[in-house]
């Protein structure tokens, strides 16, 4: 008769021979004694196949085949001798795989005094899908957050802490940074003659043109109302007037096209060139007020900040 010991743990290989979680156990010397038939379904092998099995056998038909576990290698070898540098280095080890078919795995590896390794590996496909949309969700949320929703373009927020970060990044550099300040001319008379869905489709004219004009890696943004904002840092600091007269140029050039008309536009630009060690809300003043020059002196125009004009 079996003892009571005997009949949990027949009771307990039952379940695993039939679960729906793998389980395997690799001898000290790394070959597989036992798995139940989960375990060989993730390697796309019969079980009787694999008894006998070394992982590193398991491993090189995984990447011969393109079945069971994804190894995104070109080198095999080198891959195999990284594996064993963290493979029973530790009693218990916890680490997730993809397979081959796009599913996702959790395993753990538990080794005993014996220098057997007990394998563990749950499916945890749908869990990796919902965190990947949880994901993607406050990704969207964040971009939202930091976009404007007219233009498209960072929001004043965004562009503060981008220009803040590069200002401190080259800060120590001597070198210059340069805020340039633009202002959309007569922007209130542009609503009152053609409507506010042409002072939109102004807006995000000028924003596309700018942004045509700029470099990828160059910060620009809409920081409220008619006003866009650019900041460059180190070396492209001195192309400041150059960037500014170009985009003067471009939007005088080149009318809001609307409702089949051509609707004409000017900007003007307040620059300010300093040591990147300055404040940037020092910058931003000194911008502003070249800005105010810039209308001051009729528009479509570009001011250089000096003490001066302070």
């Amino acid at each position: 008769m079996f003892s009571k010991d005997q009949g949990v743990q027949t009771r307990l290989l039952d379940f695993i021979e039939n679960s729906l979680d793998a389980y395997a156990i690799f001898n000290s010397d790394d070959t597989l004694e036992y798995c139940n038939p989960a375990f060989g379904e993730i390697f796309g092998v019969k079980r009787e196949d694999m008894l006998g099995s070394t992982f590193e056998d398991l491993a090189k038909n995984s990447y011969e085949t393109h079945q069971g576990i994804h190894i995104e290698a070109e080198d095999l070898e080198g891959w195999l001798q990284y594996v064993q540098t963290v493979r029973r280095q530790q009693d218990f080890r916890l680490f997730e795989v993809d397979l081959t078919d796009g599913r996702w795995f959790l395993f753990s590896e538990q080794l005993n005094d014996a220098g057997e390794l007990l394998v563990h590996a749950k499916n945890i496909t749908k869990q990796k899908q919902l965190a990947d949309r949880i994901q993607g969700s406050n990704e969207k949320l964040r971009h939202l957050a930091l976009t404007d929703e007219l233009t498209g373009i960072p929001n004043r927020r965004h562009f503060l802490d981008a220009a803040q970060a590069e200002l401190n990044r080259c800060w120590r550099s001597g070198k210059q940074a340069a805020l340039l300040l633009l202002d959309l001319d007569h922007f209130r008379k542009l609503n009152d003659d053609h409507g506010h869905p042409a002072g939109d489709a102004g807006l995000q004219h000028m924003a596309h043109l700018i942004k045509e004009t700029l470099r990828e890696y160059d910060i620009f943004g809409r920081i409220g109302g008619e006003e866009f904002a650019i900041f460059l840092g180190q070396d492209d600091a001195q192309l400041a007037p150059q960037i500014a007269e170009r985009i003067r140029q471009l939007v005088e050039t080149n009318p809001i096209p609307f409702e089949n008309q051509q609707i004409s536009m000017t900007v003007s630009v307040g620059l300010t060139l300093q040591p990147s060690d300055t404040p940037y809300e020092q910058l931003f003043d000194q911008a502003d007020k070249a800005l105010y020059a810039a209308k001051s002196k009729g528009r479509n125009r570009i001011e250089i900040y000096t003490r001066e004009s302070g």
